[in-house]
């Protein structure tokens, strides 16, 4: 059975029954404690949470998940993998646990014939938790499982929760026994590889407090409404129905798999190391693409870094493999063809997953050459000092700056007898992922604990936003927190966080900024709001400070919004989505938005692209745009269903989470877009658009700054200046001033390669006095000196060289010349043959002046180069180099 096939049995037989089919959410997880969707259930967490409710008691969904942890046993294992679908029916206070059990047993038993999975009942062992009598009961005495295929574990294996105060309760696992050639008999409890998972039933009827692990927290008592999440991982049950040895080996992997055989020539099965890099290779090609799919591009940092190791991986074992050329092109294909019937969006957006793709992959090339000199150095540096371990923080280095997976560094590493503080680079790491994480969620929180905002939710509802309509308006006081706790009032200079019941405020989200403005009281105290955010779902919070007066719960308020403010953003929302269009026009669906800023009188907007955009192409999209906006078109927002949007072919952002009901912005005949953004209502508005340039900010994707309205007009006429002060420099018409200013720098440039020259001739006229100079160290002919301050490093290396070829071949020479360049000395040394085979390396020379001159450097064994910090201990350096020439020879 197919795995698409394994998704439609299992979506259908949970739809008839009752089930409402929710579609998969996209990878990029919204919730900012989770950079990517892990499990099944994280759409559904904030209807089991209370955040929300559901929208309907019963639901089932195929989703897509990523995790990342255990990336180093991927391939290696019949298991691990990075991308999975798992297959999840939920109940919100509906059926419970003997529901679930029927369900989960009807859907494994029935016969292929009758719609289920046709899988022997007799080869399914069952896991409980060790307190729950109840769950082995239905299994034993309704479902028929015979008790010594049940088996009662402990907490950790069995016993749910999302590792923080909330919703907890006992698993049922469903297992598949795959034969004695799998191992020893006895169940899960004994064999996980021969008794593998497929089917995690979790029962949500307890409450959890706070504590450590998975084990140690208290249970606080019954939910008073019991919630039903269950998890099928696709992948797993699909290598049992194909009858295959491992994952790697169903039909969407397979493929991939044999995609990369045919490139390398490196057959499956031949040999174990080739395998596991296949495996890889596959797994995270897979990956890969449905990240891309998702809107992730590769960055440094947050899940654009994941993506970008992920690919980086896939690639160093294509290389490993024997691959010489750019292989992603058709691992790409490959993978959109398996898994374009169940996601069809990666067939559409084929052109935009490629191009960044590709993007990367020849980024990562270039980045394996000049990464591989940096680690080189390192190598060097480390060998040199009697070192075996190579820093963690050069590790971090080499990955943070240059993108060099780690596992490369360490293979290359131990090629020269060398290990890695794998520690300290992964405490760098760490410290960098949780500050990244911090960030993100301070942002959002101001630090505060989210519950204090989830009780405020609890107790008075969601806030109703006001703002479409109203600039302005009364609502009341329903939550206050003064430094991040809840707090019944709050005095003038106080830090507060705000809830009201309703607001004109538009909370920062989808690019645009946040309103400011103020809150009135009826008592006469006043907050001056500078930040509006949405911690949870639906609750605005007010972040400002008490100007006046005292600020009570329950108050009486009237809030505004800075309204000039306010417009000026709109203006630049709208401003984006004409720029949006102009781009899909003008390059194609691939310059889809990767995300966007709309500040007053300014915005940026990301798009995906594989190279610069040439200015012309810039300049029509901009003229566009202007067009656009003197043909006076209105600009409409309405809501409707999400089919009905995309029927009306509405761009949506990626990594964006939509409802069922949508709100469409429509501008006139030109855009048209998913948004809950504020804008104006017609393009006259706008004014003036003025595209400031655009630049890259990563792999595949360019950014676009420019102005709006009044800023724009002050940017040109400011530019007016400008030329006007050239015109009266160069005595010339505007159109001129590209050519008399080219020919002025022209004029420049020549006279500049005429004092170089000059400069050159004078250094290298005294390479034969130095020659003739050289002073005899123990049979060695050793040049020192320093040349007049401002030579470069290029005309020092030529001048050292030049001496050193005047000496004779036969006689060991070594010539150690020192300069000062912009304050701080600079030294190349050069040794002959001859002085190499007397032990004479230019690289433990150079390193030994760089030393004394408070710096570093390295190179080659005939020639090298070093700095420093002080340009005085130049002398000591020149006779340092003496003394190690002395005691070499």
């Amino acid at each position: 059975m197919e795995s698409a096939e394994i998704r439609r049995r299992w979506l259908s037989f949970f739809e008839e029954r009752g089930h409402t089919v929710v579609p998969s959410a996209s990878l990029i997880a919204d919730d900012p404690t989770l950079l990517l969707v892990p499990a099944g259930m994280v759409p559904f967490k904030p209807y089991f949470l209370g955040e929300a409710k559901p929208p309907s008691p019963r639901a089932t969904s195929v989703q897509k998940c990523v995790r990342t942890p255990d990336i180093e046993e991927v391939g290696k294992t019949t298991r691990h993998g990075t991308f999975f679908q798992m297959c999840g029916n939920f109940s919100f206070g509906d059926y419970f646990k003997e529901g679930a059990i029927k369900y989960a047993w009807e859907l494994l038993t029935s016969s292929v014939a009758d719609g289920g999975y046709g899988l022997d009942p007799e080869r399914l062992w069952i896991t409980v938790y060790k307190e729950d009598d109840e769950a082995e009961q239905i299994w034993r005495d309704v479902i028929g499982v015979p008790a010594e295929r049940i088996q009662r574990l402990g907490m950790g294996p069995n016993f749910w929760s999302m590792g923080v105060p909330g919703p907890c309760g006992p698993c049922s696992e469903i297992n598949y026994d795959r034969g004695p050639e799998f191992g020893e008999e006895g169940g899960p409890a004994v064999n996980d590889e021969r008794y593998v998972e497929i089917w995690n039933l979790v029962f949500m009827q307890y409450e959890r407090g706070a504590g450590e692990g998975k084990e140690d927290f208290p249970i606080l008592g019954e939910l008073p409404s019991k919630n039903i999440d269950t998890g099928l991982g696709l992948e797993r049950l699909a290598m049992i129905l194909q009858g295959v040895q491992n994952m790697y080996e169903t039909d969407t992997l397979r493929v991939v798999m044999d995609k990369a055989t045919e490139l390398t020539g490196v057959r499956y099965g031949a040999e174990h190391g080739s395998d596991v890099s296949l495996r890889v290779v596959a797994d995270h090609i897979r990956t890969s693409v449905m990240l891309i799919g998702d809107g992730v591009t590769p960055g440094n940092e947050g899940r654009g870094y994941v993506l970008r190791r992920i690919m980086r991986r896939a690639i160093r074992n294509m290389r490993l493999l024997g691959a010489t050329e750019p292989v992603v092109a058709e691992l790409a294909d490959a993978v959109i063809k398996t898994m374009g019937e169940q996601y069809p969006e990666l067939i559409t957006d084929r052109k935009r997953i490629e191009a960044v793709a590709l993007a990367e992959e020849a980024a990562f090339l270039k980045t394996l050459k000049a990464g591989t000199n940096i680690l080189d150095t390192a190598i060097t540096e480390t060998k040199s000092g009697g070192g075996k371990v190579l820093a963690g923080d050069k590790a971090f280095l080499l990955h943070d700056t240059w993108g060099f997976p780690i596992d490369l560094t360490l293979e290359m590493a131990a090629e020269q007898g060398l290990s890695v503080d794998e520690d300290g680079f992964r405490r760098l790491m760490k410290q960098q992922r949780e500050q990244a994480k911090a960030d993100a969620r301070a942002k959002k929180t101001g630090h505060a604990d989210v519950s204090a905002y989830r009780l405020v939710a609890d107790q008075s509802g969601t806030t109703e936003f006001t703002g479409y309509t109203h600039t302005e308006g009364e609502s009341t006081i329903v939550g206050l927190l003064v430094d991040g706790m809840p707090s019944p009032a709050a005095s003038e200079g106080d830090e507060v966080e705000v809830v009201l019941d309703r607001t004109p405020f538009y909370a920062e989200g989808g690019g645009q900024l946040a309103d400011q403005g103020r809150i009135k009281l009826d008592t006469g105290a006043v907050i001056n709001v500078r930040d509006v955010q949405q911690p949870v779902p639906g609750v605005s919070v007010h972040k400002g400070s008490v100007q006046v007066g005292e600020v009570t719960v329950g108050a009486s308020a009237y809030a505004a919004i800075d309204i000039r403010r306010r417009r000026a953003i709109a203006r630049a929302h709208s401003a984006t989505h004409l720029t949006h269009q102009a781009l899909r026009d003008a390059l194609g669906p691939t310059a889809a938005q990767a995300g966007s800023e709309n500040s007053p009188g300014r915005f940026r907007f990301d798009f995906g692209s594989p190279a610069a955009v040439p200015g012309t192409v810039l300049t029509d999209v901009e003229q566009k745009i202007n067009e656009v906006l003197a043909r006076e078109l209105d600009v409409q927002a309405e809501i409707m269903s999400i089919d009905e949007a995309k029927k009306q072919g509405a761009i949506a952002e990626f990594g964006e989470k939509y409802g069922e009901r949508v709100r469409v912005v429509t501008i006139g005949d030109f855009s048209k877009e998913l948004c809950g953004g504020t804008h104006v209502h017609n393009t006259a508005q706008l004014g003036l658009v003025k595209l400031l340039g655009e630049s890259s900010i990563g792999s595949g994707v360019r950014r676009i700054e420019a102005l709006v309205g009044v800023d724009a007009y002050n940017f040109l006429a400011r530019e007016h200046t400008v030329v006007a002060q050239l015109q009266e420099l160069v005595k010339g018409r505007p159109e001129e001033l590209p050519e008399k200013i080219s020919g002025m720098l022209a004029k420049l440039k020549d006279a500049e390669k005429e004092i170089e020259k000059f400069r050159a001739e004078k250094v290298l006229a005294a390479a034969a006095g130095l020659a003739s100079g050289a002073k005899d160290v123990r049979g060695v002919a050793l040049v020192t000196g320093q040349v007049p301050a401002g030579t470069s490093a290029d005309d020092l290396r030529k001048l050292v060289l030049d001496v050193r070829g005047r000496i004779p071949s036969d006689r060991p020479a070594v010539v150690a010349l020192f300069t000062v360049a912009n304050g701080r000395p600079l030294t190349v040394i050069a040794t002959n043959e001859a002085a190499r085979e007397r032990g004479l390396k230019a690289g433990d020379l150079v390193r030994t002046a760089a030393k004394t001159l408070g710096g570093g450097g390295g190179g080659k064994p005939d020639v090298a180069q070093g700095g420093g910090q002080n340009p005085d201990a130049i002398g000591d350096a020149a006779a340092a180099v003496e003394r190690l020439v002395a005691e070499t020879a």
